[in-house]
């Protein structure tokens, strides 16, 4: 697929198929993936890739402590939004409201509980980093989850990048054997997309250029 193509099309599937992704088609997407650019060659991403019956019994101790703890996907800012980004979010919610009228699904409880159960995706990648690095290197993690995502698509696999999982990273280390010097940075749920469920037809939309960029001349 051409690159370009790909950029445009690809967006977030929160509804997926239960059929199972092969290991080697797993291995090969990471294979590729691990090319991307990281600051003088580092490449500190670490990868932990959870599926069958463990992935299942993650969900579900996820689930449990979201019902505990009830911490919900939020931007995680650390001071109130200008009102620009504010309006982008509450302009997606509003995009995505009428397909979960038609499924009868609660958008908070469908989006968090989705989030915990990687939205029924048959594999959940962590991407992990080192507490030795900075923050800084959370930027190495973004550029891999962007070629990651891509390579899926190309692929002919849907994608979801879940960052709701880092509120239970300590259940999550504890039931995979994550050592304690390990963080978890974010998720992605990896399968095929279920077409048949209404949420699937969203694709989010990008504001105008114009209020992004500043010129310097």
């Amino acid at each position: 697929m051409d690159l370009l193509e790909a950029i445009k099309e690809r967006k977030s599937i929160r509804a997926f198929k239960p059929d199972s992704v092969s290991k080697e088609k797993i291995e090969e997407l990471l294979k590729i993936a691990i090319h991307a650019p990281s600051a003088i060659n580092l490449q500190p991403c670490e990868f932990i890739v959870v599926t069958g019956e463990e992935r299942e019994r993650l969900s579900r101790r996820l689930i449990k402590a979201y019902k505990e703890k009830q911490i919900s996907c939020s931007p995680e800012t650390v001071k109130p939004l200008p009102k620009t980004y504010g309006k982008r979010g509450a302009k997606t919610l509003e995009a995505m409201n009428p397909l979960f009228k038609e499924m009868e699904a609660d958008p908070n409880r469908y989006i968090n509980e989705g989030s915990c159960n990687f939205y029924g995706a048959p594999v959940a990648i962590f991407l992990c980093l080192d507490d030795a690095f900075s923050s800084a290197r959370f930027v190495d993690i973004g550029i891999i989850l962007g070629y990651l995502v891509l390579i899926a698509h190309d692929f002919g696999l849907a994608t979801c990048p879940i960052g709701l999982i880092t509120a239970y990273e300590e259940e999550i280390k504890d039931l995979l054997n994550i050592p304690e010097n390990k963080r978890v940075i974010i998720s992605i749920a990896l399968g095929f997309p279920d077409g048949t469920i209404p949420i699937n037809r969203f694709k989010s939309q990008r504001d105008q250029l114009e209020k992004m960029v500043r010129w310097i001349e």
